[in-house]
């Protein structure tokens, strides 16, 4: 046996030696040492000799196993090093060529004046609540305060479901549920999509987004609501930036009130953008309707509020002088990058 062990790392050697790639060497390892390799194969014969010579050919097995293994990892730190100079010396980077451009991406410009208009919102006090999309018309109409023959309701304006459930119209029955569930005082403001059965041009769209905001409390006046949209505007337009209400008519809200912002590409001068009247129609606001609060179980002779709603499309569409409401929904890398 012993003799064998002396021929087993003789060979062993001489095939580590000539041994030229990484993948031969592990072939080898697996012959001589490996389940089923020869010195293995010697190991499972100790059993067969007497107790006297089982120590000394244990030892000697063990001994020929650790010369084998430090043959292996001599040669493999060789054969790695070998590798490493050949590709040192054949893989060349030219660091004068042009780099490859990776395309870095943007920010929508519609996520982008949400997020202005949220953040400047929050800034004040509001809290941001969300709801479905997929409304009942209590929530969408007879909540707010909307007859039942008021055009709105008509299927040629609203996207029907089913017999009373709509996509909403607006953010507003966000406020409506928001006053169910809170007690006064309420500061919120309630972005997202809403659906109208308009055909898409370049300010029309059958999918668009708003931002709706509320404020209940004891006290409130119109004078509350009109400093809050003169912050907002400066905020968001600059600081020159002006508000200017004028008498609407709104079933949710009593009194009611367009609101213009002086425009802020020319100060109000008279430009193409605001077709030379100095102001832009913005948004519609008002005191919310004494049968509002009531139907949501707030008491109209303690408490008073205003609530306001404006397109976000539009926002940026000013801000961003975006002259076609489509391209917005298009997703054009093209214009996309430009923010």
């Amino acid at each position: 046996m012993l003799d064998k062990l002396k021929e087993i790392e003789k060979a062993a050697s001489l095939e580590i030696n000539d041994a030229n790639s990484m993948p031969e060497l592990e072939a080898i390892r697996v012959k001589f040492l490996g389940k089923k390799g020869h010195l293995t194969s010697i190991l499972r014969g100790l059993g067969s000799l007497t107790a006297e010579e089982r120590p000394i050919a244990g030892a000697a097995a063990n001994e020929t196993r650790q010369k084998t293994e430090n043959l292996i990892e001599i040669k493999s730190k060789q054969l790695w090093e070998t590798l490493l100079n050949v590709k040192l010396k054949t893989e060349k980077l030219d660091i004068t060529l042009p780099g490859i451009h990776k395309e870095i991406g943007h920010l929508h410009p519609l996520r982008s004046a949400e997020n202005k208009m949220v953040e400047i919102f929050v800034r004040m006090g509001f809290d941001v609540v969300e709801g479905p999309e997929v409304e009942s018309t209590h929530n969408n109409f007879d909540a707010l305060n909307s007859p039942a023959d008021h055009p709105s309701r008509d299927m040629t304006d609203t996207f029907y479901i089913s017999e009373g459930v709509v996509l909403r119209t607006q953010t507003s029955p966000v406020q409506i549920r928001a006053m169910q569930k809170r007690k006064p005082p309420i500061r919120i403001i309630s972005p997202g999509r809403v659906y109208r059965c308009d055909a898409p041009d370049g300010t029309h769209s059958p999918v668009f987004h708003q931002l709706e905001g509320l404020v209940i409390d004891r006290h409130i006046t119109l004078g509350d609501l009109k400093g809050t949209l003169d912050l907002f505007a400066q905020s968001m337009f600059g600081e020159g930036t002006k508000t200017r209400l004028r008498p609407h008519n709104f079933p949710f809200t009593e009194p009611s009130v367009e609101v213009d912002f002086s425009c802020f590409a020319c100060g109000g001068k008279g430009c193409r953008l605001c077709k030379s009247e100095g102001w832009i129609e913005m948004l519609g606001a008002g005191m919310v309707h004494p049968n509002v609060l009531a139907g949501c179980g707030i008491d109209p002779d303690i408490y008073s509020g205003f609530a306001f709603g404006m397109g976000i499309d539009r926002v940026a569409m000013l801000k961003y002088n975006i002259r076609d409401l489509r391209l917005i929904f298009e997703n054009d890398v093209r214009l996309i990058g430009q923010f």
